[in-house]
């Protein structure tokens, strides 16, 4: 039974069933019309993605998905955030979506928020891995970063973002000097009326651009204020439905023309920028003498951790520039609309600086304390703009309990800064501009509802940056 020969007749048995199977399968293909093998195909992908997107009993509820593309119907409209908050007075402070082809959760409410942030942090800790994010950013950097790799950068961009005497000017004088120049360049409008978007713009760049690159530029300057056109029209796309559609369907899409092409096409630009900019740090470099961020990175490669390497230092120096213009600008945008909308509460801020400022010398981070309602109401302008509706994506890094749901390993998790913001039980007129929110008997007062720039380990170091730099230039 074990001999040669028996082992050839169990060959040729197994090659004449293996003949048949052929037979039988041609005898089909030949049975069978091109259409009914398409139909076939599609209700196989229907079933199999049906199955994929089902949701577990314990699972959070959420609305009815489309086959492949999940709930990116929430994202075609100009303001997604209003679909997501509509869909949490449905579903509850904690429903699930299917968002760029990934299981994902959105969360409301200060509650379940403060879980993911703190309480629960270490369990959404991680960023995703988003398509779109692991093509542009690479996974290196203080944002886009996990594990180690993360903390050792979080850890050396915290460190030198605290000791901003690296130079000459610590990060307050910066500032400063850069208010000078804003209002140099609004004077010289003499009172004709002007977009200060990009001037704005330029100012608040150039605060982290000194303290990144070192040098800051002139607001006349075409090549940065193209690179500040494209940066905000980058931000602009990959927060569309043309974004979620390249983490979705991300090689495909990259075949595909369309306005989404731009977003790779900018990025390259941006890169190279700070590429040319490292470069020349490299030449000039003098350990001894650490001039801004990049020449703090360069000493820090010589003898640190192998986590510190050109491609983590390129991204990290992208991180703090896009990182600190976008959404300071913005506030600052939104800080003169309302003032001009409000003249009687720009009267009483303008009062409250004269008399503890007065007019022959800038404010000072010193200053802030005994300005309680110019810091009530930037605080405020903070909490009604509301430039960042929705938290940038964690993942869950185990099995997690939340809100009385499972929610397993992998899922997304979007917090809705709406549902903190506005929240009626939290702030007395909620969709109101009431400088009052922040006021205790004519005493600054913090709120805990309020997150404008998200919360967490991930997001100190902004936080940090946009408190000081919005706040003293505003003033």
């Amino acid at each position: 039974r074990n001999g040669p020969a028996f082992g050839i007749l169990d060959h040729g048995a197994s090659s004449c069933k293996t003949s048949k199977m052929l037979l039988l399968f041609s005898a089909l293909w030949e049975a069978v019309s091109l259409q009914e093998i398409l139909l076939l195909l599609v209700t196989f992908l229907l079933v199999a993605d049906y199955v994929k997107q089902r949701r577990a009993r314990d699972f959070p509820p959420g609305p009815w998905m489309l086959p492949f593309l999940g709930n990116i119907f929430c994202f075609v409209n100009k303001k997604p955030h209003l679909s997501l908050q509509k869909l949490s007075e449905k579903y509850g402070i904690i429903y699930s979506m299917r968002i760029a082809g990934a299981s994902s959760v959105v969360v409301s409410g200060l509650s379940l928020a403060k879980e993911v942030l703190v309480h629960q942090g270490e369990n959404f800790l991680d960023r995703p891995p988003i398509p779109l994010n692991n093509e542009l950013f690479g996974g290196f950097g203080v944002v886009f970063s996990n594990g180690l790799t993360w903390k050792q950068q979080r850890r050396f961009a915290l460190s030198t973002l605290r000791n901003f005497g690296l130079g000459k000017k610590s990060l307050e004088e910066r500032i400063q000097e850069e208010s000078r120049f804003l209002t140099d360049a609004i004077e010289d409008e003499k009172g004709q009326a002007v977009d200060p978007h990009f001037q704005i713009n330029n100012a608040v760049s150039n605060i982290i651009c000194s303290v990144t690159f070192g040098d800051r530029f002139d607001y006349h300057d075409s090549r940065f204020q193209k690179l500040l056109r494209l940066l905000n029209e980058n931000a602009r796309l990959q927060s569309s439905v043309w974004g979620l559609l390249c983490s979705a369907f991300p090689k495909l899409m990259k075949r595909l023309p369309g306005p989404h092409q731009a977003i790779f096409k900018e990025w390259k630009e941006l890169k190279s920028f700070v590429e040319g900019i490292i470069e020349k740090h490299k030449e000039e470099w003098n350990p001894a003498e650490p001039r801004d961020f990049i020449d703090a990175y360069l000493t820090e490669m010589e003898d640190a951790p192998s986590s510190f390497h050109e491609q983590n230092l390129l991204q990290s120096a992208l991180d703090l520039f896009l990182g600190g213009t976008e959404t300071t600008s913005a506030t600052l945008q939104w800080a003169l609309l309302y003032m001009a909308i409000y003249p009687e509460i720009q009267a009483r801020v303008q009062s409250e600086i004269d008399s503890v400022i007065g007019q022959s010398r800038l404010p000072a981070m010193n200053d802030r304390d005994n300005l309680p309602y110019t810091n009530a109401v930037i605080h405020e302008v903070q909490r009604l703009a509301n430039i960042l509706p929705l938290s940038v994506p964690r993942i869950t890094t185990k099995e997690t309990i939340l809100g009385g749901f499972r929610l397993p390993k992998g899922v997304f998790v979007i917090i809705n800064m709406i549902s903190l913001l506005f929240d009626k039980d939290e702030w007395e007129t909620p969709h109101e501009f009431n400088p009052g929110h922040f006021l205790d008997n004519g005493q600054f007062r913090k709120r805990e509802a309020f997150i404008p720039f998200s919360a967490g380990k991930k997001r100190k170091a902004w936080i940090a940056l946009k408190e000081r730099s919005s706040g003293c230039v505003a003033a």
